[in-house]
């Protein structure tokens, strides 16, 4: 985990990029925020830490993940085409990096309970997976939408010994679960630990989740530089919902202007419609979930409900640091439609034999949009594996 405290990008001293971030909880939930904030950074970058963290992500995750060359994909496209292959990763997707970090950092906080919010499943798997490694008494809340959609993920916690507890009002998906996540963690202050799933929430949260995901742009540099002998390649790519997979796969770059960074959102049926999650093109600054950032809503500030085929990023708001980059212009935002992300979804399966979570087909789609060249080189981030949308898959065929 490298330290980029002098990037342009890094967050401020109050937890700020740019205009986005900061802390806005209630009261009762300030104790345990600033305890986070205080003790993180020294916590994690303790050497002790680093090496389980490191020997985790080894012997347990199964990092580093490759960096495959789509040679089919490339021709397609006529250009050079590589995969960040995070559906490899132990649990079947980026999830696993940030809850192996959190769960160690809880248990230097003395904290014996888990609390998360899920929606496709993968960070509840996730966040199970690491509370049955240590022990740790784990509640996970589901959107009930969710629940149905991301079956096989359910059983997956189940099975890892977490209570899987529906989240019944609104829309009954992701901000549903971050809702009754946080109000579970507001009435059990003292002994339990929120692992939030994405760069997303109060600080210090957005910047500790970025800092735990950077491992994917460490390992694509030094896997680029021996693919072709520079560690830089044209694009890196990747969806964008509340945006832990992106920050990973960016983090290293962003100080990097000749990288180009394109986040795709899902539009979900089109931004035209009431059915899209597209937060940069349909959202404004506003407050959701304890940090200032974009966010779909009304004239009078209600959250509006955001739609996505895809259960991980049907979410009405992206991250403070996403929401920064798009306004400095440093990335490039993308709105994908259901329509698109499953067909470049089903198009990576019949051209390279890998089923692509449909988070990561949003990534895909995008290559539709970008003006490419044959001598150009682009990395795609494959967040997850597909195995827990075969049901919606099947459907839309």
């Amino acid at each position: 985990m490298v330290n980029l405290e002098n990037s342009a990008f890094a967050v401020s001293e109050k937890g700020y990029y740019g205009n986005y971030g900061g802390a806005w909880i209630p009261e009762m939930l300030y104790p345990n925020v600033e305890e986070l904030r205080q003790n993180y950074l020294q916590i994690i970058y303790q050497a002790e830490f680093q090496e389980e963290f490191n020997l985790l992500l080894r012997d347990y995750v199964g990092r580093p993940t490759p960096l495959y060359f789509a040679n089919r994909l490339s021709e397609k496209y006529n250009t050079n085409i590589y995969l960040k292959r995070e559906d490899l990763c132990h649990t079947g997707a980026h999830k696993v990096n940030n809850t192996i970090g959190q769960i160690l950092l809880a248990k230097r906080l003395g904290k014996n309970k888990i609390v998360a919010e899920t929606g496709a499943g993968q960070h509840g798997v996730a966040t199970a997976t690491v509370c049955a490694l240590m022990g740790i008494e784990c509640i996970v809340y589901m959107g009930e939408v969710d629940i149905e959609r991301q079956a096989p993920n359910v059983a997956r916690m189940k099975m890892l010994g977490a209570e899987v507890r529906p989240a019944k009002s609104g829309s009954r998906t992701l901000k549903d679960a971050t809702n009754e996540a946080m109000r579970h963690w507001i009435n059990n202050p003292v002994d339990t630990h929120y692992i939030i799933g994405s760069v997303v929430g109060p600080h210090p949260y957005p910047d500790m989740v970025a800092r735990f995901q950077s491992v994917i742009s460490e390992e694509i540099r030094k896997q680029m530089f021996e693919h072709i002998g520079t560690e830089l390649p044209d694009y890196v790519i990747a969806c964008v919902g509340g945006g832990s997979n992106a920050a990973g796969t960016y983090f290293h770059y962003l100080d990097e202007p000749d990288v180009k960074i394109i986040a795709a959102e899902a539009a979900g049926h089109g931004v035209k419609t009431d059915k899209s999650a597209a937060t940069t093109f349909l959202g404004k600054p506003g407050v959701l979930h304890g940090s200032k950032s974009l966010l779909m809503q009304t004239y009078d500030g209600q959250v509006i409900e955001p739609h996505s085929i895809s259960a991980g990023l049907d979410y009405p708001g992206i991250g403070p640091l996403h929401a920064h980059l798009w306004e400095s212009g440093r990335a490039q935002f993308l709105a994908i439609t259901d329509d698109e992300a499953m067909q470049a979804g089903m198009n990576l399966a019949k051209l390279e034999g890998i089923i692509p979570a449909i988070e990561s087909s949003h990534a895909l789609a995008a290559l539709d949009y970008l003006d490419l060249r044959n001598n150009e080189t682009v990395v795609i981030s494959l967040s997850g594996r597909g195995d827990k949308d075969l049901s919606t898959y099947m459907k839309y065929l």
